[in-house]
């Protein structure tokens, strides 16, 4: 089994009685999350639990290309695009800060016209998203719509982590709101 893996601040890794939290992580109420941007390493010891930590690369940083498939963090939502904090190209973490934009008419592949930025995307959603242009100097230019791709994570106003129950909807398990989202289907 792999024990290494790419993952961005805030993914769950595991849960705290079945590992001790090293350095790049926390615990908040019995899960341990990932502090950093970086890799996911597994220390297996003799006689205790393993331990999970997460480092950062010292390798080259990733670089968006054409083709790529993303993870970022929605920062910014117009009426006509949403603005994303590219985290991840691919399984690898980005060093630097790149920002890609989601024109309206690239966040589904149809009723391109009914589509409304506030009901696909909040600030804070994690998204998974394809680059599709080198755009300008400022940004890419980033796909939501193909099925596999889209929010991968959204906070709920309760504070809860929300679950996709439809392609354009997630709903907040405390308080059972239902929200609009452009949602990732699982791969």
């Amino acid at each position: 089994m792999d024990t290494t893996l790419a993952v961005t601040p805030g993914q769950r890794l595991g849960y705290a009685q079945d590992y001790i939290s090293g350095p790049g992580t926390y615990e908040r109420d019995g899960l341990l999350y990932a502090s950093v941007v970086g890799l996911r390493q597994i220390t297996e010891q003799t006689g205790a639990l393993p331990i999970i930590t997460v480092s950062k690369e010292k390798e080259q940083s990733a670089v968006p290309d054409v083709g790529n498939t993303i993870t970022g963090k929605i920062i910014r939502v117009s009426p006509m695009q949403a603005t994303v904090a590219i985290m991840v190209v691919g399984q690898v973490p980005c060093k630097e800060d790149f920002t890609g934009v989601i024109r309206i008419q690239d966040v589904r592949a149809t009723e391109k016209d009914k589509v409304k930025i506030y009901q696909s995307f909040r600030p804070g959603d994690i998204i998974k998203a394809e680059v599709i242009s080198l755009g300008d100097a400022r940004s890419y230019f980033l796909s939501t719509a193909k099925n596999e791709l889209g929010v991968i994570f959204a906070t709920s106003l309760a504070g809860a982590t929300m679950i996709p129950i439809s392609w354009q909807e997630m709903q907040c398990p405390i308080t059972k709101a239902i929200e609009f989202r452009k949602c990732a289907k699982p791969v």
